[in-house]
C-alpha cells in the first residue's frame, strides 16, 4: 500500500470482516497513539461505540487535558444513479448506514486500513497517526475504477473534552482559510481544528447530526448519546486509481501560515522507520514484534520543568501517567525491548516529583500536578530503579538519580510519612485506615469500600521486604557497612513476621491483609502471588510452592488471575452497568490479565525452568496472545476480563500492565 511497501519489515494483523457478525464486529477496536497522549481508535468497521472513539484525539498541555477533535468522516459514493456508503453509525433506533457490508477486511499496522470492494471497485481507507503532533491522515486509495465516480467526504466534529458528550447548542463556527477549513468554538482560549483535502473542492453544508450512540457507554450505565456538528463535505471527481488525503491537525494556538501540509509518503516512512526501529530487538520472532509494537503505544512525552521526559500512560482511552502502573510496566515496556534511555527518563520523571519520601500516584488528567494517594507506587518505583540499573548498567544514573529516592522511600516508610504509612513494631508495613484506598484494589464509591485493606497489605509488605533486599543487595559492592548492617537486620525481621503473620496455615495460603487491630482477613486474593514473584521472597520455598498452587487452582484463567475465588460469597462475575456496580465487581472477581505476568514468573521459580515446565507455562498465555491479534483491541491487550465466561474483555481497551506483563511472561517461557 503506498509506499509503505519499501520500507515495511513488520507484519501486520488482520480480520477478515465479512465473516463475522454484526455485534461481534462492534465489540473488536483498535487504536493509534502519537507520543503525546493523543489517540485516533474507532470498531474495526469505523462505528464509534464510546466517547472516546474519534479519528483524532489530542492533546492540548501533552500528555493530558485531551480534546476529540474528529469524530469520524462520512463518505459515499456516486456511481451513476446509485449511491454508496463507506460509514456505519449507530443511532438509537437503527444502524444506519451499513458501510461494514462492503468491508472486506480491517488491517493494523503502522496505520489502521479498511478494505472495500463494491463490484469491481477496490477501496482503501487508511488512518495515519503522525508522531510529536496532534494530526490525522486519512487516505482514501482507489486501486481499481472501473468507471468514473464521484465521491464525498464529511467530516463530523466533536471539539470537546474527550470526557464530555455534545449537544447541538454548542457554539461551533467554521471560516476558510489558505491552509484550508478552520473549526472552532467560542471559549475563549479553547482549540482550533484544522480540515484540508487538498485535492477536494469543499461544499459548505453545516449541519447538526442528532443522537449518535455509544454502546460501550449504555452498557457502562453512563449517558451514551450526543450530537455532532459537520460544516460540509469536500468532492471529487474520480476517473482512474488514485488517492485522496484528508488531514486534520488540532491546535491550542493556531497561527496563520504555521501549519505545513505533511507529505503522506514521507509520514510512512517516517511512521514505518519509527516502528522498524521498535521491533528490532525481537529480531525475526512476529509475535514479539507485534508485542513490541502494542508496548510503544504507551510510551508518551511529558513537560516537567520546561523539559521533555518520557513517561507511561497507564491506558487508553481514559488513563493518564500513573506510577504504580508506569514501574509495574516498566521492565516489560522498556527494559525488555531495550528502550534504556526512555525508561531512564520515566524513571527520573517521577524521582524528581517525589514528596516526603513518596512517588506520585498519578499526574493530573489536566495539569502536570502530582497526586499522592498510593502506598504501593513507591516500592515499585524501587523495584523498576533497580530493573534499570541491572538491565543497562548505568551506574551513573542510577547512583545519582535514583538512589536518592531509594533510601528516602525507605527511611520515610521505615519512620512515617503520609497517610500514616510506616514500619509498626514488627518490622511489617501498615498504611491507612477505613476511609482510604492506597492499594491497587482501591474501588471506592459514595463512601463505600468495596475491598477495604488498610492496615498490612500482603504484596505492600513482600515489595517492602524486597526493596529492602535490593537495597541490601547494592550495599554490598559499597564501603557503607552501617547502612548494609541496618538492611540486613531489617530484613531479617521483615522475613520473620511476614512468615508469621501472613501465612495462613488452616488454609494453605497468605493472609490478604492484617487489620491494625491484629485480626486477618483470609480472603483468598491474586495479591500473594506477589510474594512468591518479587526478585526476593520471604517465604520458605514450600509455601511459595502453596501459594502458587492455590493461585493456580483457584484464581487462574484463560485470560490472567481473578481477583477473588469463586468459592467466596462475594464473587462477581461479571463487570458491567452503572459504576456502583462496576466498581463492586471491579476487584471482586474480575480477571486482571496483567497479573499473568507475576504468576507466570512464580509458577517458573517454584517449578524450575526446564523446557517442560515452559512449555506448561506457555499455555498459560496462549489465549492472550490468541486476543492480541484477534479479538478486544486488536493489537493490544485490555484492562480487565469478566471473571466468568465467555470473559469479554473490559474497562481500558489497551493498557499497558497487562501488555508489558505478557511481554516479560513470553519472554520467560520462549527464552
Amino acid at each position: 500500500m503506498l509506499m509503505m511497501q519499501q520500507t515495511k519489515r513488520y507484519s501486520s494483523i488482520s480480520v477478515d470482516t465479512t465473516k463475522i457478525p454484526l455485534e461481534n464486529l462492534l465489540e473488536k477496536e483498535w487504536f493509534l497513539s502519537n507520543c503525546r497522549g493523543g489517540f485516533s481508535s474507532s470498531t474495526i468497521i469505523g462505528c464509534n461505540t464510546r466517547r472516546y472513539h474519534g479519528l483524532l484525539t489530542g492533546t492540548l498541555t501533552p500528555p493530558a487535558n485531551r480534546i476529540m477533535a474528529l469524530s469520524n468522516c462520512f463518505e459515499t459514493i456516486y456511481w451513476g444513479p446509485a449511491e454508496f456508503h463507506l460509514g456505519t453509525i449507530e443511532f438509537p433506533d437503527k444502524i444506519s448506514p451499513d458501510g461494514y457490508i462492503r468491508l472486506k477486511r480491517f488491517s493494523r499496522d503502522i496505520g489502521a486500513h479498511f478494505h472495500y470492494r463494491l463490484g469491481d471497485l477496490k477501496l482503501t481507507k487508511s488512518v495515519y497517526l503522525l508522531r510529536n503532533e496532534d494530526t490525522v491522515g486519512v487516505v482514501y486509495s482507489f486501486d481499481e475504477v472501473p468507471k468514473p465516480i464521484d465521491f464525498t467526504i464529511r467530516p463530523i466534529v466533536g471539539l470537546r473534552d474527550f470526557h464530555s458528550l455534545q449537544k447541538a447548542d454548542a457554539h461551533i463556527k467554521t471560516q476558510s482559510t489558505a491552509e484550508g477549513l478552520l473549526i472552532s468554538n467560542d471559549v475563549p482560549g479553547s482549540c482550533r481544528l484544522l480540515i484540508n483535502c487538498w485535492e477536494a473542492v469543499f461544499g459548505e453544508d453545516p449541519q447538526w447530526w442528532y443522537k449518535f450512540l455509544y454502546r460501550a457507554d449504555r452498557e457502562r450505565g453512563q449517558d451514551f448519546t450526543e450530537d455532532l456538528f459537520t460544516p460540509g463535505f469536500f468532492k471529487y471527481r474520480i476517473d482512474a486509481p488514485t488517492k485522496l488525503v484528508l488531514w486534520a491537525n488540532l491546535s491550542g494556538d493556531y497561527q496563520p501560515g504555521k501549519f505545513v501540509l505533511p507529505d503522506i509518503e514521507q509520514v510512512i516512512r517516517q511512521l514505518s522507520g519509527h516502528y522498524n526501529d521498535v521491533i528490532l530487538p525481537a529480531k525475526n520472532d512476529k509475535m514479539l514484534q507485534t508485542l513490541y509494537l502494542a508496548a510503544d503505544q504507551f510510551v508518551v512525552r511529558r513537560n516537567l520543568g520546561g523539559t521533555a521526559m518520557s513517561t507511561i500512560l497507564a491506558g487508553f482511552p481514559w488513563f493518564a501517567d500513573w506510577g504504580r502502573d508506569a514501574f509495574i510496566s516498566l521492565p516489560g515496556l522498556l527494559l525488555a525491548t531495550r528502550r534504556f534511555e526512555e525508561a531512564k527518563s520515566v524513571l527520573v520523571t517521577f524521582a524528581r516529583a517525589a514528596s516526603n519520601g513518596m512517588i506520585p500516584s498519578r499526574f493530573d488528567d489536566y495539569s502536570s500536578a502530582a497526586h499522592f494517594n498510593s502506598v504501593d507506587a513507591s516500592l515499585w518505583f524501587i523495584n523498576a530503579a533497580f530493573a534499570y540499573f541491572n538491565a543497562s548498567g548505568d551506574r551513573r544514573t542510577f547512583r545519582e538519580e535514583l538512589l536518592p529516592v531509594v533510601i528516602s522511600i525507605i527511611n520515610s516508610y521505615q519512620h512515617g510519612t503520609q497517610f500514616g504509612i510506616h514500619a509498626d513494631s514488627d518490622g511489617l508495613i501498615t498504611a491507612g485506615d477505613a476511609s482510604t484506598q492506597l492499594t491497587w484494589m482501591d474501588a471506592k464509591y459514595n463512601g463505600v469500600v468495596f475491598t477495604p485493606r488498610y492496615g498490612k497489605p500482603v504484596e505492600v509488605n513482600a515489595l517492602w521486604y524486597n526493596a529492602i533486599m535490593l537495597l541490601s543487595q547494592y550495599l554490598t559492592e559499597t564501603n557503607d557497612n552501617r547502612l548494609l548492617d541496618t538492611m540486613r537486620s531489617r530484613a531479617e525481621t521483615v522475613r520473620e513476621n511476614f512468615c508469621k503473620m501472613f501465612w495462613n496455615q488452616s488454609w494453605g495460603w497468605l493472609n490478604d491483609c492484617i487489620f491494625p487491630d491484629g485480626t486477618a482477613d483470609a480472603t483468598l486474593r491474586p495479591n500473594q502471588i506477589f510474594a512468591v514473584s518479587l526478585p526476593f521472597s520471604p517465604l520458605p520455598l514450600l509455601q511459595q510452592k502453596g501459594v502458587v498452587r492455590i493461585v493456580e487452582g483457584k484464581l487462574l484463567t484463560p485470560f490472567g488471575l481473578r481477583t477473588l475465588s469463586p468459592d467466596d460469597k462475594r464473587y462477581q462475575g461479571q463487570y458491567t452497568g452503572p459504576q456502583s456496580q462496576r466498581d463492586s465487581a471491579y476487584h471482586q472477581g474480575t480477571v486482571w490479565p496483567y497479573l499473568i505476568g507475576p504468576f507466570v514468573e512464580a509458577y517458573l521459580k517454584v517449578n524450575g525452568s526446564g523446557i517442560d515446565t515452559k512449555k506448561a507455562a506457555a499455555k498459560f498465555i496462549k489465549p492472550l496472545l490468541t486476543n492480541l491479534t484477534s479479538d478486544g483491541c486488536i493489537g493490544s491487550i485490555c484492562e480487565i476480563f469478566d471473571g466468568n465466561e465467555p470473559q469479554r474483555p473490559k474497562g481500558c481497551f489497551a493498557q499497558a500492565w497487562s501488555v508489558a506483563e505478557l511481554i516479560r511472561a513470553y519472554l520467560l517461557v520462549t527464552t
